[in-house]
């Protein structure tokens, strides 16, 4: 007995002499995997070569659907870029978490805005009770990100310096991407949540010449072109932090998750005369950002996490309130008892099966009628069940009628079906009322 004592006493030394202690406990930390969240801004759910896409060119988010589990039918309930994004870092819909639109009503102090953020539960912030770091750049609106969680950012939403909706993080991608790497090694063996959503594809569409001479042709008009571009343009920079993980060997203990915030369908002027009597000449076209439509409001959702999920495509349908509850239950916590969203990853391990029923979503006013008051703003509810989708209109917009489309049949919704089949789409808004009648909560 006295010699095992002795032998004991020489490994704890051993062991207090080296940095064991400190390995085990890094490599307990490390079983939390890492998560970075890459959101498109203004894209439509068709704009990439894995989604059929016969011109523009997006190679590095090809090679990431081919390697993750892709959801072709993916949605965001709004097709707004705050409140949509929104609806990612906190799970709940827009009349859950009262930003329902881009800016408060005019004369109103944006600052009275940043309540309801503080209000809800953001994933950095429960991020954070296991230890992970996070970082902020790219889309941001609500003031400093430390309201959300971020321990770091490069955004500092301050009003009187120029913060709105993101200020200096949208340098990110455009400028390079120095700041993720640099936020990536500072992590050590620290999990990590990185938010990259960069100020791509959207507008000023100015992308480099190197990559917009692929695009400008004869045959395709020049808005186009350089609309295209931009969509390459966001590509490579997914391509640059996807090696970049590979490059740290981080790839395998990471959860990569990518969604776009809403669409966008680039107009296209008729003739040179319309050309040269607008005032915006990149703008987008109806049927996509701000309306009900699939234009404004489908993406695909991908999800990869190498030896966990395997690569797969499915047609369920599925939302942004999913992200949340998906990436909690990845680490270990639960979802808030207010997250209506359901967990992707029992889905993928279902084989693409899913108990719920339909989707939906709600569109309101740009700036905000009532920043309290959620019905005040509404225009839209839509629900999609199977491959039909209804669109009814709220109050505000007096003489308008429900929409219904065969999306099987008719993906861009250009035939009306409402008047064909009044039933179903009584059926539906029953559904629609069930999941929330327009009434404040």
């Amino acid at each position: 007995m006295k010699m095992f004592h002795k032998l004991l006493l020489v490994v704890l030394v051993i062991w207090g002499a080296c940095d064991a202690p400190r390995k085990v406990l890094a490599e307990a930390a490390s079983r939390h995997p890492n998560i970075v969240m890459i959101i498109s801004d203004d894209q439509a759910w068709n704009d990439y070569g894995f989604m059929g896409h016969d011109q523009i060119k997006t190679p590095n988010l090809d090679k990431l659907a081919a390697e993750s589990a892709v959801f072709k039918r993916g949605y965001v309930p709004t097709s707004l870029c705050r409140p949509s994004l929104m609806t990612m870092i906190t799970g709940l819909y827009p009349h859950q978490n009262k930003i329902t639109g881009n800016d408060p009503p005019k004369g109103t102090d944006r600052q009275k805005l940043l309540k309801h953020v503080r209000s809800v539960d953001c994933l950095p912030a429960m991020l954070g009770e296991l230890g992970y770091k996070s970082f902020q750049c790219g889309k941001w609106w609500e003031g400093n990100p430390k309201l959300a969680g971020f321990t770091s950012s490069m955004t500092h939403g301050d009003p009187k310096r120029g913060g709105r909706h993101g200020d200096l993080g949208l340098k990110i991608g455009r400028e390079g991407m120095q700041p993720v790497y640099r936020f990536i090694d500072q992590c050590g063996d620290d999990p990590f949540f990185l938010w990259y959503a960069p100020f791509l594809p959207h507008t000023p569409h100015n992308p480099p010449q190197r990559i917009l001479k692929k695009y400008l042709n004869p045959e395709t008009p020049v808005e186009l072109s350089y609309y295209y571009a931009m969509v390459d343009w966001f590509d490579e920079t997914c391509g640059q932090l996807l090696d970049y993980l590979d490059k740290q060997h981080l790839s395998e203990n990471t959860i990569v998750v990518y969604v776009t915030d809403n669409g966008w369908i680039q107009y296209v002027p008729e003739s040179d005369a319309e050309r040269k009597k607008m005032k915006r000449r990149f703008r987008y076209a109806p049927k996509s950002k701000r309306s009900p439509y699939d234009g404004g409001l489908r993406t695909p959702i991908m999800v990869r996490w190498p030896g966990k999920i395997k690569p797969a495509e499915y047609d369920t349908l599925v939302s942004s309130i999913d992200l949340a509850p998906t990436l909690l239950d990845a680490v270990g916590l639960k979802p808030t008892k207010e997250m209506e969203g359901i967990n992707l990853l029992k889905v993928i391990q279902d084989g693409g099966r899913t108990d719920r029923k339909a989707i939906f979503g709600e569109i309101f006013e740009h700036d905000m009628v009532d920043i309290d008051d959620p019905k005040t703003s509404l225009k839209y509810r839509w629900c999609i069940e199977g491959e039909w989708k209804a669109i009814f209109p709220g109050p505000r917009l007096k003489g308008e009628k429900p929409e219904l489309y065969n999306l099987a049949q008719d993906p861009f919704e250009k035939h009306d079906e409402a008047a064909s089949h009044p039933e179903r789409v009584k059926q539906l808004l029953k559904l629609t009322n069930a999941w929330w009648d327009g009434e404040s909560r």
